[in-house]
């Protein structure tokens, strides 16, 4: 990923606004501008305003899809300034270089934007405490900010909007000395405040890429071949073009220029390929179209991927053994020998899965060709986790210049991973390069479905020993799962650096990789979404084949209290994760006597920089038929923003989990995915939904972000359960392939 520099002296820039208020900008980059060209810039975005009658107006730059990004960052701010949250209004900032990176993924936007946003309110409270020492006659020292005002020690006060027109004309504050509220002062951060955008969604009033519409907008649909690599030779053109409805319809041919890419994990991914382009007045008009298209479509060179043959091939590799050693401690294999030692050996599965996000892809796109007062231009848009990225798209496929390309981002119905990848906007960009009107491209379901960029599916052989004090004496992970020929699958493989082996010293971590076809990219918690169901599993294996109890088990496992990468966020501590382990046992009952089919199960798992621990309580009936009756989170991930979007991002972490492992599954045969829509692809119901009981730590550590981490743990804590209920076994998602029913 792109890294940009930022200077902090240049970092807060200030201009007063026409009539009377304060625009405090902020540059991400603060690229070399001077005070001055800032202020005579009207075109530059700003984060703060204050109007006179006192509106604060916080503009958010980072993309949102449901994560709550959208109010928390603003929270911050607000909190510095001292601001009341009811005299907060918060809107979306158009994408502009000057914001740095306007992106979401990897549960990073709070830690990316954490002091950023503080070093905003902060700098605009010591502007408004300057102006209100100068309109009041007293010293700055005897005044504060609070609920909107500036107040004096005395008693007087201004507000914010009586001081907004001054405060312009203060000196902007070195970031190198400003201050900070005590955190123990907060009045907003840590609260519950509802999602700025509750009404609006709840009302159907916002604007997500489906609700876009454009003057003189047409629109699209795109047929792909069903197998990747292949491409369109002929169709029914004459037919289709005689429908009512249908204005234009094309054959696209591939284009890989589009693939090219600076993020390193977007690279190959937006390539356009080949198929058949159909315009029309509506969107009945042309998905009507669609459905009659006879395409010709040469695949010789196309997919052959089979998830059957994936298994065949696993297991063969699985009793093999072998594969490239990531990790080896050098006495695993002694330990799995010793005659004092119990052993197991165990083989793990996980399935592709689709990301189903809950608006379809789509893209509208408007290109206007040179002419002899403008280059040739395209505006887009789209709801992307990256939307500066298309424009790297329209550079490399179309030749247009960065400047020329206008991007409005909308709200993402969902993203999950799958709106950073931009293949349907390369799609609808070539679209709208054939014509000279705007186009609307809309994917159907199974449009969604068959063209996504997967979770990757893979295997794992895991072979454990314990010690006849009932300790961990060996733990051998060999990682069966894929890669492309000339770069890695997101998801797909370890590092070495999961737990167990960060906190057991005699482990071994190796790997067989095979090349696939199947487009696969990153899915919440991208490789920690298995590698977790794997571990956590194995671990309560070993704890039953010991005879101990899981939790003492886990908790011995992590040693003494102590990073594994000193004072790194990002490394576990096995001091935070015991603190959580402990929480979540004791906030579910852990150890209590249960029905008859009743179990509980533990999992934690450390990713995305946080610590989380999950007990599920499941009950099982004598058919197989599952009900997980509540699941127990203990979470740190330092200081929480926004308790209430904090809540939620951790169940719906718990509902996507559970949906997932129960009952969804991608497979493919001779290159062509199986599933078309939901009734093959099924999403749990909420009626399943079980009690989420959320508990967090609220450490001193830095905040780090939660739209992802919760998840991982949730699989094996249900399978742990399930065992506990039933005493059988499993390792395979999802449930439903073993018989077992959510319900």
């Amino acid at each position: 990923m792109k890294k940009t520099n930022i200077s902090r002296r240049n970092l807060l820039k200030v201009s007063a606004l026409t009539g009377g208020g304060l625009l405090l900008e902020m540059t991400l980059p603060a690229a070399a501008q001077e005070k001055n060209a800032l202020v005579r810039s009207r075109e530059l975005n700003v984060y703060v305003e204050i109007s006179p009658d006192g509106q604060i107006t916080i503009y958010s730059a980072t993309p949102e899809m449901g994560q709550g990004i959208k109010t928390s960052l603003p929270m911050i701010i607000a909190e510095e300034m001292g601001a009341r949250w009811e005299d907060v209004r918060v809107l979306d900032a158009p994408l502009d270089a000057k914001f740095g990176l306007q992106g979401a993924g990897g549960s990073t936007s709070i830690p990316r934007n954490f002091q950023a946003m503080r070093e905003m309110g902060a700098s605009a409270r010591e502007m408004l405490i300057g102006a209100g020492a100068l309109l009041m006659e007293v010293e700055r020292e005897d005044l504060v900010a609070e609920n909107s005002e500036i107040i004096h020690k005395s008693g007087q006060s201004r507000t914010f909007g009586e001081l907004a027109a001054l405060a312009a004309e203060q000196p902007v504050p070195d970031p190198e000395f400003l201050s900070y509220k005590d955190p123990r002062a907060y009045t907003i951060i840590g609260t519950s405040v509802g999602g700025v955008d509750n009404l609006v969604i709840s009302t159907g009033r916002s604007q997500f890429g489906i609700d876009v519409d454009v003057p003189d907008m047409k629109y699209a649909t795109y047929s792909r071949c069903p197998r990747v690599g292949g491409t369109a030779v002929s169709f029914n053109e004459a037919a289709i073009k005689k429908l009512p409805g249908i204005v234009d319809a094309f054959i696209l041919a591939p284009d890989d220029r589009a693939g090219e890419a600076s993020m390193v994990f977007l690279k190959g991914m937006a390539v356009l390929r080949g198929g058949v382009a159909i315009i029309g007045e509506d969107t009945w008009s042309v998905i009507d179209a669609k459905r009659r298209l006879e395409v010709e479509w040469d695949d010789d060179a196309a997919s052959d991927d089979s998830w059957t043959q994936m298994v065949a091939d696993a297991k063969a590799a699985a009793a093999a053994g072998g594969g490239e050693v990531r990790q080896d401690s050098g006495g695993v294999d002694a330990a799995l020998t010793d005659a004092k030692n119990r052993t197991l050996e165990a083989f793990y599965q996980f399935p592709y899965v689709a990301h189903i996000c809950m608006e379809p892809m789509n893209c509208t796109a408007h290109y206007q060709k040179a002419d002899a007062e403008h280059p040739d231009r395209m505006e887009i848009w789209l709801g992307s986790q990256f939307p500066g990225q298309v424009k790297e798209i329209a550079k490399n496929m179309l030749n247009i210049e960065p400047e020329n390309v206008t991007v409005h981002p909308q709200r993402l119905g969902g993203g999950f991973g799958r709106r950073a990848i931009h293949d349907f906007a390369t799609e609808a960009m070539a679209i709208a390069h054939r014509v000279d009107y705007p186009v609307k491209l809309t994917w159907t379901r199974t449009d969604d479905i068959h063209n996504d960029f997967f979770r990757v599916g893979g295997f794992e052989n895991m072979k454990g020993a314990v010690d006849a004090d009932g300790r961990l004496a060996a733990w051998d992970q060999h990682y069966i799962g894929f890669k492309y020929p000339d770069r890695f699958v997101v998801g797909s493989g370890l590092r070495g650096n999961e737990l167990p082996m960060v906190a057991f010293e005699n482990a071994r971590v190796s790997q067989t990789m095979t090349d696939i076809t199947t487009p696969c990219g990153a899915w919440r918690a991208p490789g920690s979404n298995t590698n977790a169901f794997v571990e956590q599993s194995f671990i309560h294996e070993l704890a039953e084949l010991a005879g101990r109890d899981h939790a003492e088990f886990l908790i011995e496992l992590m040693g003494e209290p102590r990073w594994i990468k000193e004072g790194d966020v990002n490394a576990l501590n096995t001091g935070r994760a015991v603190d959580v382990i402990k929480l979540a046992v004791a906030r579910s009952g852990w150890g209590r006597a249960l029905p008859a089919g009743h179990g509980l199960g533990l999992a934690f798992y450390f990713c995305h920089a946080a610590h989380v621990a999950e007990v599920a309580e499941v009950s099982v009936d004598e058919n197989r038929n599952f009900r997980v009756e509540k699941v127990t989170v203990a979470v740190d991930v330092g200081p929480i923003i926004n308790m209430s979007g904090a809540i939620s991002q951790v169940q719906g972490s718990i509902v996507d989990g559970l949906s997932t492992m129960a009952m969804q599954q991608i497979t493919m045969e001779g290159g062509v995915i199986q599933e078309d829509n939901f009734h093959q692809y099924p999403v749990m119901r909420i009626a399943a939904t079980p009690e989420i009981d959320v508990h967090f730590i609220q450490s001193e550590n830095p905040s780090t972000g939660l739209g992802e981490p919760a998840l991982p743990p949730l699989a094996p804590a249900v399978t742990n359960a399930i065992y506990a209920a039933t005493g059988e076994r499993i390792r395979s998602m999802p449930l439903s392939e073993a018989g077992f029913k959510l319900v």
